[in-house]
């Protein structure tokens, strides 16, 4: 693993202009795509609330995309580590936000990650790698909000 300074460089290009720009609140649309150097695009938009487009990807949704990503990595990175052989990892993680006419914040999130090791591994230890994956997660380590986690292990046969 390389240490140090790591930056990422993400370009952002609004393509809400309607043809009056941003002339009254209502006028504009919230639109935009998100690109990375050679990566696939993303359509991004505002939360349908802030009269968005439902079917892009929000800032919000990206910010609990990155924790349950980030976890994910350190999860898998972990229990290879340990020799827990893991087969399938899904989290359905949940972001609350509270917002008011000031500003809005995020309380919370919690990850949900349902892992299926393979039979005989050391389950209490692939539970407990969550708490170490926490630890190390580079996001968590970054918001000043809790980020929780409610893993449900189980096993399967190869």
């Amino acid at each position: 693993m390389a240490y140090g300074e790591h930056n990422y460089k993400v370009s952002v290009q609004w393509t809400g202009n309607r043809g009056s720009g941003t002339s009254g609140y209502r006028d504009y649309g919230r639109d935009h795509v998100i690109a990375s150097g050679s990566k696939p695009a993303i359509s991004g938009s505002s939360d349908a609330a802030f009269l968005g487009d439902a079917s892009r990807w929000n800032p919000e949704d990206l910010l609990v995309a990155s924790a349950s990503a980030c976890h994910k990595l350190w999860y898998l990175h972990l229990c290879s580590d340990a020799g827990i052989v893991v087969v399938d990892y899904r989290d359905d993680a949940e972001g609350t936000m509270r917002d008011s006419p000031q500003q809005g914040r995020f309380s919370q999130i919690v990850l949900r990650p349902r892992v299926v090791v393979q039979a005989g591994a050391d389950v209490e230890t692939a539970r407990r790698l969550h708490h170490a994956a926490h630890e190390k997660c580079y996001i968590a380590n970054s918001v000043n909000f809790p980020i929780l986690c409610e893993p449900v292990i189980e096993t399967r046969a190869s």
